[in-house]
């Protein structure tokens, strides 16, 4: 098994890392979109993430890896309560650019089929990645015919197979973590609606990063053991910050003064629909649980706001700033800071 680059190594890029951890924290945030330069640490901060997630229990022997004491079972859990279970990893599940729908859904096993005559349902990518995260990489440039799929499971939290025969139901609920190139294409709006937290990421321009940035990965791949072995400690403190941030995370009290501040920061800056509030909400409580606070402050709502927020803003063709800087006069505007 191939060593994995730390994810406490990574050097800069702390809005990429506090989204990926927040998603970590509360997977109702609705996953997180990463956009930005190549060579900038992307792949390499989601697959750092995964090493970062602390055990969850599930189903022996279950294809969907079900929650035992959970709701969104499978139809075989379901009918069987009471199977044993076990610890298992959060699955950090890597979606290709060329996969097939049939890889992705599922398919009949055609060798059972041939072999002995039966009907037997080859679980998908999507099976693989529930109760997990699901990874697209160049999420830009992912065929149509799966934005519409993934759209379709991401509503519905349901994987449905209907083809050769066969009529298969499984549960499908998963993180969805996307990176992309905006120079290769822009994301559909309907997917890119459906990302919780959307995050820029560029080359570093202060020369002692770099630099740190090219000794690190150096050091890594001369080796690989030795590196991680250097920062496994910092890992396992982030993965138990992380586990104890899941615990206390439905106690994390939020007040009608900081719904009211974020209601008024997406009137101000004339987001469509209820899901910028929403997500501005979960991501403040997660970070709040993360950083031990018993509730939600100001501080909390303005440092996630901007991750938010961005990808929901409409074009204006009278304000030729970013969307970042929107949101910052925005919230300059409705906190006073």
């Amino acid at each position: 098994m191939s060593v994995v680059f730390p994810f406490s190594a990574i050097v800069g890029q702390d809005d990429m890392k506090l989204a990926l951890v927040v998603a970590a924290i509360d997977s109702r945030v609705g996953g997180v979109l990463v956009f930005g330069d190549r060579g900038t640490g992307k792949s390499t901060a989601v697959r750092g993430l995964a090493s970062l997630l602390p055990p969850m229990r599930a189903v022996v022997d279950c294809p969907y890896h079900c929650d035992p004491d959970g709701h969104g079972r499978c139809d075989e859990c379901k009918a069987h309560p009471g199977r044993k279970s076990r610890r298992v990893p959060v699955p950090v599940v890597d979606l290709p650019l060329g996969a097939t729908e049939d890889r992705v859904v599922g398919a009949l096993d055609l060798e059972k089929a041939l072999t002995a005559g039966v009907k037997v349902f080859e679980p998908g990518l999507l099976a693989r990645a529930n109760r997990g995260f699901l990874y697209v990489d160049e999420v830009n440039l992912l065929e149509d015919h799966l934005v519409d799929l993934l759209l379709d499971v991401a509503a519905s939290g349901e994987n449905v197979v209907e083809r050769e025969g066969l009529s298969v139901r499984h549960p499908a609920s998963f993180v969805l973590i996307g990176s992309g190139n905006p120079e290769e294409g822009e994301l559909r709006p309907q997917l890119l609606d459906r990302f919780g937290l959307s995050v820029d990421v560029q080359s570093p321009d202060d020369l002692a990063v770099r630099v740190e940035v090219v000794r690190q990965r150096d050091e890594f791949e001369r080796d690989p053991e030795d590196f991680a072995r250097r920062w496994k400690r910092r890992d396992a403190t982030l993965r138990r910050k992380i586990g104890a941030a899941r615990e206390r995370l439905d106690s994390v009290q939020v007040d009608d003064h900081a719904r009211e501040q974020t209601a008024r920061l997406c009137i101000q800056l004339g987001t469509d629909g209820l899901r910028g509030e929403l997500a501005v909400v979960r991501a403040a409580r997660a970070l709040a649980a993360f950083e031990g606070d018993a509730c939600v402050k100001e501080a909390h709502l303005v440092r996630v706001a901007p991750a938010a927020l961005r990808h929901r803003l409409r074009r204006d063709p009278l304000d030729e700033a970013g969307s970042t800087t929107r949101v910052e006069r925005a919230l300059a505007e409705v906190f006073g800071s």
